[in-house]
């Protein structure tokens, strides 16, 4: 009766006990006094005519989403500063039809980031070539300048945005 008691408890805590994980896109590795993050426009090195404010808005939105922290468009006064530069935006074909024209591209946006304890001015996380990816099919008469494309594809330069936000703040929070 005993031993019976003993294992009854045993399993009890190890069924109440939490196993360490949780889900992904949720978790965070920031200190917890960083509250306030500032997330100033980021910089546009690219022809591409107001690629930095959406993207810095999509990243401001998915901080937000997150809802652990205030963010703000300004560099001073806060705990956490994420900047940001646009370095390139290419538009190369992959697929072609039998004529050899292209009918999908490959849209690649690269910037360079860096996330900023301003408390202990130490960078907490950075890559200088974060790259996002993705892939849209044209037909032949489509203009294939990266611009024009942009320009012209609302629906692409949106998906864009979004997801290197995603991938960009996940990465930040979860220190990969």
């Amino acid at each position: 009766m005993k031993y019976a008691w003993r294992l009854a408890l045993v399993v009890a805590l190890l069924a109440h006990s939490g196993c360490g994980y949780s889900l992904a896109g949720r978790g965070s590795f920031l200190p917890a006094y960083i509250k306030r993050i500032g997330v100033p426009q980021f910089t546009n090195n690219t022809a591409v005519f107001e690629l930095d404010r959406q993207v810095t808005e999509r990243v401001r939105t998915e901080f937000i989403g997150r809802g652990k922290w205030t963010i703000v468009p300004d560099s001073t006064g806060v705990d956490g500063l994420v900047t940001g530069v646009i370095t390139s935006v290419a538009l190369t074909p992959v697929a072609f039809n039998t004529a050899q024209q292209a009918t999908r591209y490959a849209l690649i946006l690269s910037a360079a980031v860096e996330f900023k304890d301003m408390r202990t001015n130490t960078v907490l996380w950075s890559n200088p070539a974060m790259q996002y990816r993705e892939e849209y099919a044209l037909n032949p008469t489509s203009a294939v300048d990266t611009s024009t494309f942009l320009g012209q594809d609302i629906n692409a330069r949106e998906r864009m945005a979004n997801d290197f936000a995603r991938a960009l703040v996940s990465s930040i929070l979860e220190a990969f």
